[in-house]
């Protein structure tokens, strides 16, 4: 028997019902996008009421500070963006609700950070060749402020270097082993530079030999990486061993003998 063919009737059945589904669907995504809007607005009162609660310990705790930070991100509230001009997406007049907080513009707040931070890294190049420690350089920038200033964290400083980036001139949080350093050269770090830049920061020093026994690298690739990081001055050569020459990390140094080289 002849299998009978399917009629035009079926095809527009099946339009029918794709139409359906395709106007369903978008019913749909436009209900769920209107639920999480309405979500965000509570989310952003609630999170201003807390602000306003909790005002003198997000100005005066860094760590408190630090976490009301994240709980902005989280919602999408940017903390930089939100106090620029006259009133950001958290509403309000004057720069916004972090303008409030911080006293004047958060801008200010952060673009002091950010001035002490290009003051520090610049005055140390020499010493790290552009590759300073984030504990480090937090740590600088305290001791640079004035008396009766608020107490500043690592997440204040790698805020303030964010802050940076747009200018140009390679500013930049990066973790190196279990460390994070800012980066205030325009060049980047190689797979290379930052195996043998983690070596040296574990060990305090490196050698062609030790990273030819340990790393598995041809003499010669050894002696490229180190002979690029001596002259970005990010390793220092010791030549009074007695025997094969060491490089040692600047950071390390600092952190052994509990002193900033330089001050």
């Amino acid at each position: 028997m002849a299998r009978k063919g399917v009629g035009i009737g079926a095809f527009d059945r099946s339009r029918l019902t794709s139409a359906h589904f395709a106007s369903h669907g978008s019913n749909l995504r436009a209900t769920n996008t209107e639920a999480l809007s309405t979500q965000l607005s509570v989310f952003r009162s609630l999170l201003q009421q807390f602000a306003q609660t909790h005002a003198k310990d997000i100005r005066s705790d860094p760590a408190f500070r630090a976490q009301f930070a994240r709980m902005c991100t989280a919602i999408g509230v940017d903390p930089l963006a939100s106090s620029a001009g006259g009133g950001g997406s958290d509403g309000g007049g004057g720069g916004g609700l972090w303008a409030q907080l911080l006293g004047g513009s958060v801008n200010d707040f952060y673009f002091e950070l950010a001035v002490r931070v290009v003051e520090v890294c610049s005055r140390t190049r020499g010493e790290n060749g552009g590759l300073i420690g984030l504990r480090e350089l937090t740590e600088r920038v305290s001791r640079g402020r004035m008396e009766g200033s608020a107490a500043i964290s690592e997440d204040d400083v790698r805020r303030a270097v964010g802050t940076l980036k747009p200018l140009g001139g390679g500013y930049a949080v990066l973790r190196v082993g279990r460390r994070e350093y800012v980066r205030s050269v325009p060049r980047e770090l190689g797979t290379d530079q930052a195996a043998v830049v983690e070596a040296a920061q574990v060990l305090g020093y490196v050698s062609v030999g030790m990273l030819r026994d340990n790393l598995g690298w041809e003499g010669a690739r050894c002696r490229t990486v180190i002979d690029d990081l001596v002259s970005r001055g990010m390793l220092w050569v010791d030549k009074q061993t007695g025997g094969e020459w060491e490089y040692w990390s600047p950071s390390f140094m600092v952190d052994e003998d509990g002193s900033v080289v330089g001050d």
